[in-house]
């Protein structure tokens, strides 16, 4: 059971980042309600979730298929919406769907099929962001730039697939100048598109949120900033 005192830092540092997020909206001219919170919540355990949850977050996500199944009865309970961010295997697919509501992390017309696929089988949808590579580090999934409407060809061609958008990772780097190019360069990639639907923008994390809300992100992918840093494996 997690401690009080531990539920009032979860609670505590979710009003912090609710602060930093208004104030990196109005910053951009923006509305503060066009910018929604994801809890990152890789390697964080179910009930330190749940405290976040009655926070009042209800946007997680996992990276990782085998840590969504293992919570997901424990969270059943507590409202929630669960997006996947994380690399998908095609083998993993039929684990991890009955739990999510969204995949951010979709990087191939393979995977795209493989999902289709497993809709059909059991009648039902899925929303996806095209994941991008902006940043081109071999360290890193999604697709290059050049790549992106291949892809997008492809998952408007699946009916099964909503195609809402575009999810990336931002560069490792110290420049800040040089992160907030590559949000910007995923910003302009999706208004170049212009797909009916597909308005999302998953980027910036817990050290680059507000240079993402400056380039456009609607969806900010938030873990050590609200659960601490991760254990070192």
């Amino acid at each position: 059971m997690t401690a009080p005192a531990d539920r009032e830092a979860i609670a505590d540092r979710i009003r912090a980042v609710r602060v930093g997020i208004t104030d990196a909206a109005v910053a951009a001219g923006r509305a503060t309600e066009s910018v929604r919170m994801l809890l990152a919540t890789k390697t964080v355990d179910p009930v330190r979730i749940m405290a976040a949850l009655d926070a009042g977050s209800r946007l997680i996500a996992e990276n990782r298929v085998q840590e969504v199944v293992a919570k997901a009865d424990a969270l059943a309970g507590h409202p929630h919406e669960s997006h996947f961010i994380g690399h998908l295997q095609s083998n993993k697919v039929n684990a991890v769907l009955p739990h999510i509501s969204c995949l951010q992390s979709l990087d191939s017309s393979a995977l795209a099929r493989r999902l289709h696929q497993r809709l059909e089988a059991v009648d039902a949808q899925l929303d996806v962001l095209v994941q991008v590579n902006v940043s081109r580090e071999a360290t890193k999934s999604g697709v290059e730039a050049a790549e992106v409407d291949e892809l997008v060809a492809t998952v408007t061609g699946l009916p099964r697939l909503r195609l809402r958008g575009f999810m990336t990772v931002g560069l490792n780097s110290d420049d800040a100048s040089a992160v907030r190019a590559g949000y910007a360069a995923l910003r302009e990639l999706r208004d170049r598109l212009a797909l009916p639907g597909a308005t999302e923008l998953s980027m910036g994390m817990s050290g680059d949120y507000p240079e993402a809300i400056a380039e456009g992100a609607t969806i900010v992918r938030i873990g050590s900033a609200v659960f601490g840093r991760r254990p070192t494996p």
